[in-house]
């Protein structure tokens, strides 16, 4: 387990990251948090933020769990450390922690939880593509409604999607992951990926206005503050774990 006796006193504000770190990979900003810098965590923590708070709110349908489950997720990853080989790139090793994390979470709140049916692809065949859910159509007045108003349709008819799309289309649509990465992640093949996508996408083509089209980019947003301010808890977590 890395060690996290270098930790500073608890902080409740987010904490600048040095400009130095902005042109380092992420081998090397992880190399560095195995060495007990505060300031690679954070950047990592905020490099990951938007992608694995998409991932948990796919399966949790909810924005406090989805960030409760992240935090804890960035604590697991950040006090086992060691168990990371590289493998598989760092954000797809977090993204699994996240995942499990929330899956947990989603058990804790029903008796039952039919995991089986994200393994098991739709199985009728695909039967040619179509055309995005979303893609922009030609303006007209209608189409300038308020962004969160848009933002808050594409949330609903997107939880209101099956769990076996669900997940899928945000992973690859919404987080523009790939097929393959999303397979990965998944435990799927990628062509059950693509009959995923091409499901979730007709379904919600059938929900949603032409008028909404084109804002999907900005649902499940985890910016600003919230973003910010995720690093910082975190720290402060690890360091009561490593008072104790």
């Amino acid at each position: 387990m890395a060690a996290f006796g270098w930790m500073a006193e608890m902080r409740s504000e987010p904490v600048p990251i040095r400009n130095s770190y902005e042109g380092l990979s992420e081998a090397e900003l992880v190399t560095l948090a195995r060495d007990g810098d505060n300031d690679a965590v954070h950047a990592l923590v905020r490099c990951n933020n938007q992608q694995l708070f998409r991932i948990a709110r796919g399966i949790l349908r909810n924005d406090a769990e989805a960030e409760d489950a992240v935090q804890a997720a960035y604590v697991k990853a950040f006090t086992n450390l060691d168990g990371f080989r590289g493998e598989a790139a760092f954000s797809t090793w977090l993204s699994r922690i996240a995942m499990n994390e929330a899956y947990g979470r989603l058990r804790r709140h029903r008796q039952v939880v039919d995991l089986a049916k994200y393994r098991e692809g739709p199985r009728a065949p695909l039967d040619g593509e179509i055309s995005h859910p979303m893609a922009p159509h030609p303006s007209n007045p209608e189409a300038e409604l308020a962004r969160a108003e848009v933002r808050k349709l594409l949330e609903k008819a997107i939880d209101a999607l099956p769990e076996p799309f669900r997940l899928t289309y945000l992973m690859r649509d919404v987080q523009e992951m790939t097929s393959r990465e999303v397979a990965t992640l998944l435990g799927i093949n990628v062509v059950t990926v693509k009959t995923r996508l091409f499901r979730a996408r007709r379904l919600l083509r059938a929900e949603l206005s032409r008028n909404v089209a084109g804002e999907f980019s900005a649902i499940f947003p985890f910016d600003g503050a919230r973003c910010a301010s995720m690093a910082s808890r975190v720290i402060q977590e690890l360091s009561l774990q490593r008072d104790e």
